[in-house]
């Protein structure tokens, strides 16, 4: 079992895998117990500001692990306090299996539980950050997890009490995040410089397309609903086979989430949604199972955009414990949202004008981020180089040149060199030059953008001209 426990640790894409797993895993359970507090306690009409009320309490936990990692240095005072929320958690948990739902005790436990568990969840997609920038494959590990968790919740959902099943599989899943969290936690690999950050306007597109698309599948499901009612599928549970749609799903975005750096994500993402959207506005009731279906794939398409995108974006940030668990805020921000303004109420035509709307933001801010530049090579690929020898003999240095022209920093002028002079790959280049690859990265973005080229060969020829 040690053993085990070592190879896990040090193997990263399992060590990734089975964190995601086991806090999603862990989510699933404590989330669905919550939500049935105050049952029989509650009035009905009050029942609703339940899930309302631990939607708030979630993002709270996220956030205090966020300010906890952003004001305090200290590993020791960090470690502590996630093995202190570790073990409250795993406290509330135990009595919500075991006590009524109907009681203020279990309302009040549930709070605190869920509180800790966004504790817990802010240390997981830190450690998350870390593993990907320390190449761990983000899409593969998330993808994995996030189905494996599905899988179990389905199987154990069936016979929803309290079983050994459930009762061996949290245990297992608890220790999974007291080990993985607290032993031997490797330094995080983030940005080594100040001017090694991701640009401002980039974070506020994702921010921005996230919201869209999770509005979108928020009134997408309301859309849903209103064909379950003209259909006449009152009793229908969610719970059952469409759910399942999932696994599959969230292993293909997961798998598009690696390819070239998550490039195709976004584009993927778009077309299911609108996929579903078209199907809706073309087939209507008669097709509601299906809407059922497309549903679930493109809400798992839209969880595995902001959670990738984000988890790579995050590394490069002031605050990267803030980003890692931004997309997460957004999604429960974005159920709060719909509960406070009433989406059920909503009649048909408006909620599929809303989805439209929200599309059209997404494809817009999607636009803007550069996420339908898809002939271009990207940055952290090999890119074809000139020969050398083909340089003319100039009077003055073309170099000099470029860097006085297009006001190229001298750390810049050390990359540009690089580039244009060799055909290592980034990371050679970067270990030459004593700096991480993000580091270097970041200066290929900007040498680009000063120079008005995309590619290292449309670079190579610039300094050719010159």
């Amino acid at each position: 079992m040690t053993n085990l426990l070592i190879f896990i640790q040090k193997n990263k894409n399992i060590r990734m895998g089975v964190l995601f797993f086991s806090f999603m895993f862990v989510q699933f359970v404590i989330l669905r117990m919550s939500n049935q507090a105050g049952r029989g306690y509650l009035e009905d009409q009050h029942q609703e500001l339940v899930y309302l009320f631990i939607q708030l309490v979630v993002v709270g936990g996220f956030l205090s692990y966020a300010l906890v990692k952003t004001k305090c240095q200290s590993k020791t005072v960090g470690k502590s306090l996630t093995l202190v929320s570790l073990a409250l958690c795993m406290a509330g948990t135990a009595v919500m299996l075991f006590s009524p739902a109907a009681s203020l005790f279990y309302l009040v436990v549930s709070g605190l539980s869920v509180l800790f568990l966004g504790f817990l969840g802010g240390a997981v997609y830190y450690q998350l950050v870390s593993l990907t920038a320390q190449k761990a494959r983000a899409g593969l590990c998330v993808g994995g997890g996030y189905a494996a968790a599905v899988a179990f919740q389905f199987c154990l959902q069936l016979q929803w009490t309290v079983i050994p099943a459930l009762l061996v599989i949290l245990a297992v899943s608890f220790g999974a995040l007291g080990f993985l969290l607290l032993k031997n936690t490797e330094p995080l690999a983030f940005a080594e410089q100040k001017q090694d950050f991701a640009p401002p306007p980039l974070l506020f597109y994702t921010s921005i397309i996230t919201l869209a698309l999770l509005a979108f599948t928020s009134y997408y499901n309301c859309y849903i609903h209103h064909l379950q009612i003209a259909s006449g599928y009152t009793d229908y549970n969610v719970y059952t086979w469409p759910r399942l749609l999932m696994i599959p799903a969230i292993l293909l975005f997961g798998f598009l989430g690696d390819i070239r750096g998550g490039k195709y994500l976004p584009l993927s993402t778009l077309c299911v949604v609108v996929v579903a959207l078209l199907n809706t506005v073309l087939l209507g009731r008669e097709t509601y199972m299906l809407n059922m279906c497309l549903y679930y794939i493109s809400l798992t398409a839209v969880i595995a955009y902001y959670n990738l995108t984000f988890i790579r974006l995050a590394a490069r940030t002031r605050c990267p414990a803030v980003r890692a668990v931004m997309g997460r805020i957004l999604d429960s921000a974005t159920v709060v949202l719909g509960m406070t303004l009433k989406f059920s109420t909503f009649s048909q035509v408006a909620v599929l004008i809303i989805d439209i709307a929200a599309l059209v933001v997404a494809i817009v801010m999607m636009t803007l981020a550069g996420a339908f530049n898809l002939s271009g090579q990207r940055d952290d690929e090999v890119q074809p180089v000139c020969e050398t020898d083909s340089f003319p003999e100039p009077e003055t240095d073309p170099f000099g040149v470029i860097q006085e022209s297009y006001r190229i920093t001298p750390s810049e002028m050390k990359v540009l060199r690089e580039l244009v002079g060799t055909d290592d790959k980034q990371d050679v280049i970067a270990s030459r030059l004593n700096i991480s690859v993000s580091t270097l990265r970041h200066h290929v973005t900007s040498i680009y953008k000063k120079t008005g080229t995309q590619t290292r060969s449309a670079l190579c020829k610039l300094v050719i001209n010159k």
